[in-house]
């Protein structure tokens, strides 16, 4: 038996402390103390490999060596010991080195033997056999500008987020020959397409491991391990440390709601029900044929807050999106009745996984102050971005799929129809501030059948691009933080294939260009017009002047900013119609708190030629008339241009 106080890695000590912060679920940094540790003299020279693993009912681990990165052929055998009262199987052993493949044989409590990739794992290897990769990291940062200015850009400067699935993205070769475009290949690319229009983030799909490409890295088997398909750990993190200096974010895709159950993975690890619930009506995901994590047990907890914690910690992550939070919150998600465990209270919340959602946001937050927590949840779950000293989760932002769905219904109509669905435009209205939203255009709206978005829209082909841009301009002036997945800026005409790459022959093609010129100035609008995002999550940010024009399906609103920023006045004509003579309230001093005179100015349409519009314009300065309209005392006699989205600002 191995006494706590004499097992060390190269992080540090597996002390009392640790096995007591683990036992509890409050350990954030398993990392560092589980998985695979090169042990280094003080000449930086490697001595060995500490291993350490999570496998209370176990009878034995070995650690397996494989063919490695030094040629080492067949596999060494290397046996670990239980750490007293711990559940942990440790050993440190000296001829093994960084580079060297492994996995770990567990006879379970069952009798069973298995192989099994290390859970903790920073690095792995696809391909014949899958292995954990004992990893020493090299690279060297260069983003600490970056990281200083971090905390002051969160609610200083916008945000929008570009969406990217790294494999389609830049796919190089045919998906037949195996070969996907490496982290560092796409480094500068991406770089370069994300400041060239304006966005302030990307948000990768997935990266952790996972050996079933189709999953999108949605059925994840690598927790803190990248996957090997674009690269090494390294690698991974000198693409971020790219976008860093070129003053690009990196969201990444979390997904603890659910995990693959490959048989050399999490599943079973030691014979019983460890990661996952037992009763298959509360540890199988209907849905997608995945494990449900036991979040009700403590080590499960810590070991998805430490995988939270270091991708933020060795990837400079400036946010998690966190998958599916509504599959988590739902005990009978997706369930009929009789195929679902009430709570404790007999409800159908999981109290368990709520819990976790909360620990989970205040250890970054703690940690991490200014890094972005995202709920993708698409229910009316009350507070999800609220504190949770509140009685809130605590994430910083939520997903607004009902603004998804209603707004693509509504502009999936043909014009002349619109005027029957015009509820579908307004009724956020009704929920717009209940939370910090984010409006997502995102891969799950052009896969699987459904078209890509400007397929969607109806109409001729001039009417789909503005359609499409009408799409974009509400996206981008309604409040919330705008997303839209990789290929939407090119206005792409076939739904997403993973086993692609984008068709980048559209970059500059008619029509094309107009709308990724059109993306490009909507970012840049949210730089000089501040009103647009400023108050995106306050009521007072946001006013209707016309939301009841349902026969000519116009709407117009205000978006309002701190004191000091000038108001935007939004125009939408959602017809192919020109409307000559509209009439608009406009705001004077008292209504915005800034001074207002009697001059706008047009400075955005989607209907310019230069976006690949027909070019009609509010033309030079628009002296707005002392005639009461929609409770103001002025009002702007506008043009408004066929299927736009038009800005005014005062001059």
């Amino acid at each position: 038996m191995i006494e706590p106080a004499t097992v060390r890695t190269s992080d540090g000590e597996l002390g009392e402390l640790d096995l007591y912060l683990f036992a509890e679920g409050s350990h954030r940094r398993l990392h560092h103390v589980l998985g695979a540790h090169p042990l280094v003299d003080d000449d930086g020279r490697e001595t060995g490999v500490s291993f350490a693993v999570w496998a209370p009912n176990a009878r034995e681990v070995d650690v397996m060596i494989g063919s490695d990165e030094r040629g080492h052929t067949g596999e060494g055998r290397f046996r670990l010991e239980p750490v007293r009262g711990s559940g942990i199987w440790h050993g440190t052993f000296t001829d093994v080195r960084s580079g060297d493949r492994y996995r770990y044989r567990v006879v379970g409590a069952d009798g069973s033997v298995s192989d099994r990739v290390d859970p903790v794992a920073a690095r792995s290897a696809l391909g014949a056999g899958r292995y954990s990769v004992v990893d020493r990291p090299a690279h060297h940062w260069g983003d600490d500008e970056w990281l200083a200015r971090r905390g002051e850009r969160l609610g200083a400067v916008p945000i929008s987020v570009y969406e990217v699935h790294l494999g389609s993205w830049g796919r190089t070769v045919g998906a037949s020959s195996g070969r996907f475009p490496t982290y560092t290949e796409l480094a500068d690319p991406l770089a370069d397409h994300a400041v060239a229009h304006g966005f302030t983030h990307v948000e990768l799909l997935p990266v952790m491991e996972h050996p079933f490409y189709g999953s999108w890295g949605y059925q994840s088997t690598g927790y803190f391990c990248p996957t090997d398909r674009h690269g090494t750990p390294d690698d991974l993190k000198a693409m971020i440390d790219r976008l860093h200096q070129r003053g690009v974010g990196v969201i990444l895709d979390w997904v603890p709601s659910h995990f693959a159950t490959d048989d050399d993975a999490l599943v079973n690890f030691d014979g019983t029900h460890l990661y996952e619930h037992a009763d298959p009506r509360q540890g199988h995901h209907p849905d997608w044929g995945s494990a449900i994590f036991n979040y009700g047990r403590n080590e499960v907890r810590a070991f998805l807050v430490s995988s939270a914690i270091s991708w933020l910690e060795r990837y400079h992550a400036d946010g998690l999106r966190v998958d599916a939070v509504a599959s988590m919150l739902y005990l009978d998600y997706s369930r009929n009745e009789g195929e679902w465990v009430p709570n404790a209270e007999g409800g159908r919340t999981n109290l368990e996984a709520v819990h976790f959602l909360r620990q989970f946001n205040d250890a970054v937050h703690e940690e991490y102050p200014d890094v972005l927590t995202i709920a993708e949840e698409s229910t009316a779950w009350p507070g999800v971005t609220a504190s949770t000293s509140q009685g809130g989760l605590g994430f910083d932002l939520k997903w607004d799929m009902g603004w998804m769905h209603d707004t693509l219904a509504y502009l999936s109509h043909e014009p002349v129809h619109r005027q029957w669905h015009h509820n579908d435009l307004t009724f956020r209205s009704m929920y717009a501030h209940t939370e910090r939203f984010v409006l997502p255009l995102s891969h799950d709206e052009v896969v699987h059948g459904k078209g890509s978005l400007l397929g969607k829209q109806p109409g001729d082909g001039w009417q789909q691009f503005a359609n499409l841009r009408v799409l974009y301009g509400l996206q981008w002036t309604t409040p919330g933080v705008p997303l839209l997945f990789m290929g939407g800026e090119l206005a792409v005409a076939r739904e997403w294939d993973h086993e692609s790459t984008l068709d980048w022959s559209l970059h500059d093609a008619p029509g094309h260009e107009g709308v990724r010129r059109w993306v490009a100035a909507l970012n840049a609008a949210l730089s000089e017009v501040p009103a647009l995002w400023r108050l995106d999550h306050r009521p007072e940010g946001f006013r209707w002047v016309v939301a009841d024009d349902v026969r000519q399906s116009v709407a117009v609103y205000l978006r309002l900013g701190d004191e000091g920023d000038a108001p935007a006045l939004v125009v939408v004509n959602l017809t192919p119609e020109v409307r000559h003579g509209y009439q608009v309230g406009v705001p004077t001093m008292e209504h915005s708190g800034v001074p207002v005179g009697g001059g706008w100015t047009e400075v955005l349409s989607s209907d310019d030629v230069q976006f690949g519009g027909s070019g009609v314009h509010n033309v030079g300065a628009l002296v707005a008339e002392e005639a009461p309209a929609h409770g103001f005392d002025r009002s702007l006699t506008l043009t408004l241009a066929p299927l736009s989205v038009a800005v005014l600002t005062p001059t």
